[in-house]
């Protein structure tokens, strides 16, 4: 498991068809069931981050149709709702289909397990994937998938955090069975070779201010003050950027990183 832990490479990437059939089964329920499904109860968390980090960058011209992975009740697209005509979710589990949000027809599309898209080439304008693809085992091939899906001129924007998120092969309190980061090196090769070409990357989500804020009270992901500031002490600190923290000095770094991604033509 050294080359795994170490970052050098992505656990599950390489997994076979049986392999990728017992990861989708511990997944397919694992967001709703740590509370998501409770609707009264959810709330979202990262409208400024995903604004400051990703949508400010989209052009101001019309998104005909929208692809969101994993995207939920479909919250992280309301920001830019008002120029959509159409709303596809790829969503494992069935607890949060909605026929519409805000307003705009919205179609939930259940995940073939192999990581196929259904969908025509060159279909979305846009394709958000916001804390998805580490729960994914083989996240080259859906990275592919996404590319192939994206119209030439469309833009993907990518947010997934880039640590181990601890050892994955013990239970871990408030995370999912099978959840674990991309190493950022890693992650960049994969995007290359899958036909996505980086605008812009970001690291962000630094744990100590996150950890301040909540006890200040504040949602640290919709403060743009906040948001600006986690920036900052993320780009600092990115040199102590470790995958797995063996200690605890090895946690003072970013944990996540924001991608604009184009299609490679």
């Amino acid at each position: 498991m050294d080359k795994y832990f170490s970052g050098e490479k992505l656990y599950g990437d390489d997994f076979d068809l049986k392999e990728i059939v017992a990861w989708f089964d511990d997944e397919k329920e694992g967001y709703a069931e740590l509370g998501a499904k409770v609707k009264k109860n959810y709330n979202y968390s990262y409208h400024a981050l995903n604004d400051i980090c990703g949508y400010k960058y989209l052009k101001e011209n019309s998104l005909k149709k929208v692809l969101g992975l994993g995207s939920a009740y479909g919250d992280e697209l309301k920001p830019i709702l008002d120029r959509t005509q159409e709303v596809s979710i790829v969503e494992p589990s069935g607890a949060f289909e909605n026929d519409s949000i805000n307003g705009v027809p919205c179609n939930y599309v259940m995940p073939e397990i192999t990581g196929k898209m259904p969908f025509e080439d060159d279909s979305f304008d846009l394709i958000t994937s916001f804390g998805v693809l580490h729960h994914i085992p083989n996240v080259s091939y859906v990275l592919s998938e996404m590319a192939r899906c994206l119209s030439p001129e469309g833009t993907v924007l990518i947010r997934e955090p880039i640590t181990s998120m601890g050892d994955w092969r013990n239970s871990r309190p408030g995370l999912t069975k099978r959840e674990r980061g991309i190493p950022s090196e890693v992650f960049d090769e994969i995007l290359n070779n899958g036909g996505l070409k980086i605008v812009k990357k970001t690291y962000c989500m630094f744990p100590p201010l996150s950890i301040l804020s909540k006890k200040a009270g504040i949602v640290p992901y919709n403060s743009k003050f906040i948001v600006y500031m986690d920036l900052l002490l993320s780009r600092f600190f990115s040199k102590n950027y470790k995958y797995h923290a063996a200690k605890s000095i090895d946690k003072i770094r970013p944990t996540s990183v924001f991608y604009v991604l184009k299609k490679e033509v």
